[in-house]
């Protein structure tokens, strides 16, 4: 086995040397005026990713960054340890049916995870294998729901990574589909209602014959669909006409009485109505018909219902809001708000589940309702991330940096389910939180993970990562690719800045809109505390970030290419100017502010990452990653952001760009793909970040 720093001062001398120059895209200027500013752009061709000379252009890069990748040595021992980390079984998704137990396995290199069904105390069997739908392994099963009898599980398939899948039913008991095809869904989960007769679910309109992967996403609507009947048979059960922009959704409370809907215009406020199915002939009722915070339906107690929300609550609170009396005077506060944010509430059979985040490490507590009195924090591992099972208020799963998800049943104790057989040593590594100060003072936590007995020189290559946005919070989880970059001697760090949900609606606030630079900042400072803390140096240090962290790498890459050494912005939204004009990108508004809206355009026109490139800047090697079939952030940010980078370059270091195909954004990727693309990065790294 090598190490990373050892390769890394032999791969010196070629780091940034390339035989040949990058593909140069054909410019072709186009101006736009935006609120009377005349913005500039040369290569708008390039967002239609199905013409020919767009083809041309990706298969040109494919080649070019294939050249390089297969001229470093170390890229086929980084694969071959990559296919030996990835052999141990995942079990994820699992949840509860009366005596039935169902959940997602995936061993060693299968493309896709399995679906098993068992009884409890028997053995377990294949319920569904997606591997088998696709020789290549890019069909997958995005989201899986059973029916509360147990006796049905809808299932979605996304093809080569796209947001679309089409629904299917399969008969629990012989493994057979019903005659099921719902098509054009996006975003959705199939509700069952109380009698598992059938389920709701939302879906668009079918957008014009191939512009699936690029067409504006409008007018949701939900739909009830019957077992047995075609999808022509659907019943409309709400839409938003007036409002062709807004998503919706959908919750049957578990006694079959509510119909909840919820109403969102972004990304953390809704409005929510009812049905009340005891009530023949009860039509909608509205409950909160403004947006002023975030509220999610768990259940009801009797004719009451209970949300999460952070209304007057900035960590979130549990409520109980009596439909006849529905004034906010009214409303009960269940379980108050702590100094701990609230991430994951459930209501089962009569008791919350309750998953905190302290200084981003989950705990968990469970409640009676009808006894809160005997509320108990659960012992599950400290320092790690837990999400709620499925249908039970005793199944967790569990993860850590060391440690991957894993299932845990707690009872009169907490155990795990599935032994989980790893092919490294997790007791050689060890990881820490510090905190720092961001530059306007603000005290942000990040995640140090490496092998034990770092030694603080200065010279370790370390990679930083994280996503700041959207209220996700960025928690411990397991990964081979790092696993194998700190084997090698690599240093991980995940700084938790403002823009997630960490501590809160606040923590949220402060990183959105108008305070996205507060982001950037948070994401600077960490970089110069790990120079100044000696854990790195410039030139050894990395930064890498998807989607919203793309944009934060392009972001920070313009502000200060010379903090760092190398630079990984991955299906990144780059295009700040034109996000909202394609697939979903609307709903990002609500996080980003509107380029239609004039004081938003001047915020987000300073930072977005096409739009500061500086013609002759230096900058460090980049290496940009995306995907043909990604329709969530469309390729076209990262082929444009990558042609005006390339032309832009005024140092040495090689800007790259990795186009993935038959892919997406991310979910349902092959495994045998995303090895690819990690020894990829990994063999990136290992060329560019030297100290000198």
């Amino acid at each position: 086995m090598f190490s990373f720093t050892r390769t890394l001062a032999t791969c010196l001398g070629a780091s940034l040397l390339l035989v040949a120059q990058p593909p140069q895209a054909r410019l072709v200027p186009t101006t736009e005026d935006f609120h009377g500013t005349a913005v500039r752009e040369d290569y708008r061709w390039l967002e239609d990713p199905d013409s020919p000379e767009t083809r041309q252009w990706v298969q040109a890069q494919v080649q070019y960054a294939q050249n390089y990748f297969q001229a470093i040595p170390a890229r086929a021992a980084l694969r071959s340890r990559l296919e030996q980390l990835h052999q141990y079984d995942r079990v994820t998704d699992y949840s509860e049916r009366g005596n039935l137990a169902f959940y997602r396995k995936q061993t060693g290199l299968q493309n896709q995870p399995v679906l098993y069904v068992s009884a409890r105390g028997g053995s377990p069997r294949v319920l569904l294998d997606p591997n088998s739908l696709s020789k290549e392994g890019t069909a997958a099963v995005s989201s899986f729901d059973i029916s509360r009898d147990g006796k049905y599980a809808a299932y979605a398939i996304a093809k080569a990574g796209s947001d679309w899948v089409v629904w299917h039913v399969r008969d629990v008991g012989t493994g057979k589909d019903l005659p099921e095809q719902l098509d054009w869904a996006k975003f959705s989960g199939a509700e069952w209602d109380a009698a598992s007769l059938g389920f709701y679910y939302g879906r668009y309109p079918a957008p014009a014959a191939g512009n699936g992967l690029q067409a504006l996403n409008e007018h949701y609507k939900i739909y009830y669909h019957r077992l047995n009947t075609g999808q022509a048979e659907d019943k409309l059960i709400y839409e938003r006409p007036d409002q062709p922009l807004w998503s919706l959704g959908v919750t049957v409370s578990d006694d079959g009485r509510y119909l909840v809907f919820n109403s969102s215009k972004g990304t953390y406020q809704n409005q929510i109505s009812y049905v009340d199915t005891t009530k023949p002939g009860a039509g909608q009722v509205s409950l909160i018909d403004t947006f002023f915070a975030s509220f999610r339906f768990l259940g009801n107690s009797g004719a009451k219902m209970i949300f999460s929300t952070n209304y007057e609550a900035p960590r979130y609170r549990i409520i109980e809001i009596d439909p006849a009396r529905p004034d906010r005077a009214n409303w009960r506060t269940i379980v108050g708000e702590t100094a701990d944010t609230l991430r994951q509430a459930k209501l089962v059979k009569g008791t919350l589940v309750l998953n905190y985040m302290h200084d981003v490490s989950g705990k968990v507590r469970t409640m009676p309702l009808a006894q809160p009195a005997q509320a108990r924090d659960l012992p599950l591992p400290a320092n790690s991330s837990i999400s709620i099972g499925e249908g039970s208020s005793r199944i967790f799963s569990v993860a850590s940096f060391t440690a991957p998800s894993t299932i845990y049943a707690c009872d009169a104790t907490c155990r795990p389910l599935f032994a989980v057989k790893l092919q490294f040593d997790p007791a050689l590594f060890e990881s820490r939180q510090v905190f720092y100060a961001s530059k306007d003072r603000t005290k942000i936590p990040m995640y140090l993970v490496h092998k034990k007995g770092l030694a603080l020189t200065g010279a370790n290559p370390t990679l930083l990562y994280a996503y700041g946005g959207f209220n996700i919070a960025t928690t411990p989880s397991y990964s081979p690719f790092v696993t194998a970059w700190m084997e090698r001697g690599g240093v991980y760090a995940v700084a938790n800045i403002r823009g997630g949900n960490e501590y809160g609606e606040q923590w949220h606030q402060g990183g959105m809109k108008g305070n996205k630079q507060n982001v950037f900042d948070d994401f600077i400072a960490a970089a110069e505390w790990l120079v100044a803390n000696k854990y790195t140096s410039t030139p050894r240090l990395a930064i890498r970030g998807g989607s919203n962290g793309g944009l934060l790498v392009g972001a920070v890459l313009n502000q200060r290419p010379e903090l760092f050494g190398a630079a990984i912005p991955q299906v990144g939204v780059m295009d700040m100017l034109r996000f909202d004009r394609f697939t979903i990108g609307h709903s990002w508004a609500g996080e980003f502010g509107s380029p239609k809206n004039p004081e938003d355009f001047q915020v987000i026109y300073k930072y977005s990452p096409l739009h500061n490139i500086r013609q002759g800047g230096v900058y460090p090697p980049t290496l940009i990653t995306t995907a043909d079939h990604d329709d969530r952030v469309v390729p076209g940010h990262s082929f444009k952001y990558a042609a005006v980078l390339q032309r832009a370059q005024g140092g040495a270091a090689p800007i790259l760009i990795r186009i993935e195909t038959s892919a997406g954004h991310g979910a349902g990727t092959p495994t045998a793909k995303r090895i690819d693309s990690e020894a990829d990065v990994l063999a990136f790294l290992a060329r560019t970040i030297a100290g000198s």
